[in-house]
């Protein structure tokens, strides 16, 4: 059986104003499709820093590929898309995909680097520009572009569709589904459940630092006895135990 590609066991995070995260145990097999919900504040983002070493978590083991995430090469495989990005203000769009391929060390095949920037509507002007002059929507198209092209097998993207335009956030879709054929693990927050429905095998609720729902969408409907997962994630945030389907 494969190793997880990620997984976490009692989890806690500390801060001085309280605990952000209690005891979390969390596992994405290999080629799963997870997605991280929760309201803002609940710890999403600082799951996923902790998990890339961007912060000490206060106790708890996670391991990326069978290597303990503090080690370099446990972050080898994979591609991160931090929340509100924003590229260097002093590269163009070309130099920053240039860049980024360097630090992934891929040569991405011209051809499919084309299909990419055509996907997410990433054109020629935009990539002469410097990022500082990109507007939100178009600078979060750039580092979804360099993510993709990465070549990594593990991807982990904080609100991924943040500042999107309706056509992109559909042609991303289906080219993540795309990517999955292809063995692609793919762990994401969001906040739109939409996302969660078309894209994950599984979905994880994050509620005030704890762990309160994992399972497929449709298995969260019937446990919190919802016609749609919008009323199974109002259900399950009502409640205060952990709960697994």
């Amino acid at each position: 059986m494969a190793v997880p590609a990620i997984q976490i066991q009692r989890l806690t995070k500390h801060r001085a104003q309280g605990v952000v995260l209690s005891e979390l145990e969390l596992s994405v097999t290999q080629g799963e499709y997870l997605g991280l919900v929760g309201v803002n504040g609940a710890g999403k983002s600082t799951l996923i820093r902790c998990l890339l070493d961007l912060d000490t978590a206060t106790s708890g083991a996670i391991n990326i590929f069978d290597k303990k995430h503090t080690r370099a090469e446990a972050r080898e495989h994979l591609a991160y898309l931090p929340e509100n990005f924003r590229p260097p203000a002093y590269l163009t769009g070309r130099e920053y995909l240039r860049y980024m391929s360097r630090l992934y060390g891929n040569d991405s095949d011209p051809d499919r680097a084309k299909s990419t920037l055509e996907i997410l509507g990433l054109d020629t002007p935009d990539l002469e520009k410097l990022t500082v002059h990109l507007s939100k929507g178009t600078a979060q198209k750039l580092g979804l572009a360099a993510c993709l092209l990465s070549g990594k097998k593990l991807l982990i993207m904080d609100e991924p569709m943040n500042g999107l335009d309706p056509g992109a956030r559909i042609n991303l879709k289906h080219h993540l589904l795309q990517l999955k054929q292809h063995g692609c693990t793919c762990f994401f927050t969001t906040h739109l459940l939409a996302d969660v429905e078309n894209l994950c095998d599984n979905i994880a609720i994050l509620h005030q630092g704890e762990i309160r729902y994992t399972g497929s969408p449709a298995a969260c409907c019937r446990y919190f006895k919802a016609m749609d997962l919008e009323q199974a994630w109002l259900n399950c945030v009502g409640g205060s135990e952990q709960k697994t389907g």
